[in-house]
């Protein structure tokens, strides 16, 4: 018997045969093809999902990061442009000195007396002026304009109650950052239980 196969042969191997042979073999390891193809398309999801929480999570860190400096960066601004409007506010010693005393409000004018027979005119008083805010060297925190809010924050838990409240006075009538303005009410909250 020669190894060489006639072409008839050949052929009955190549369309009868193989396609005989791959169909057993199909059937048989079909399952096990399938479960490699859901294990890989399994593995492949989980790690997509995991980098885009990880991404998600460091693009919210960033974005609030960014956010608060354009807050600081806003409050400083406005801080240097109330400085310039009203003048620069008295330096800083390196003591803690106490606040310049309230200045007193105007004596009303005394009103000249009225004719005889003539209707009195109408008095109004004026409004009584809102709280002044504390001069920035006045405060128990040295470079407290130069700080960002994280900075002032981190200051605050050693503070009395009327140095709280200076602070308190000063960034509501400044810059009127809402981080700082909240750990003032949250430790004056618990300094006063």
């Amino acid at each position: 018997m020669s190894d060489r196969k006639s072409p008839v042969e050949r052929a009955i191997n190549l369309f009868v045969y193989a396609p005989v042979g791959l169909l057993t073999l199909a059937r048989e390891e079909l399952p096990h093809i399938i479960e490699k193809g859901r294990q890989e398309l399994t593995n492949q999801a989980t790690v997509a999902k995991m980098m885009g929480e990880y991404a998600v999570a460091e693009g919210r860190k960033e974005a609030s990061r960014r956010l608060e400096q354009a807050g600081d960066a806003v409050g400083s601004l406005r801080a240097v442009t109330d400085r310039r409007t009203n003048g620069p506010a008295p330096a800083a010693s390196t003591t803690a000195a106490s606040p310049p005393p309230a200045p007193s409000p105007p004596a009303p004018p005394t009103p000249a007396p009225a004719p005889a027979g003539a209707t009195p005119p109408v008095v109004t008083p004026a409004p009584a002026p809102g709280p002044v805010a504390p001069a920035v060297g006045a405060l128990a925190i040295p470079g407290y304009d130069a700080l960002s809010a994280s900075q002032v924050v981190q200051r605050l838990a050693g503070l009395s109650g009327p140095e709280l409240e200076d602070v308190r006075a000063y960034e509501a009538a400044t810059r009127g950052r809402k981080t700082i303005l909240n750990r003032v009410e949250q430790l004056r909250a618990g300094t006063s239980s």
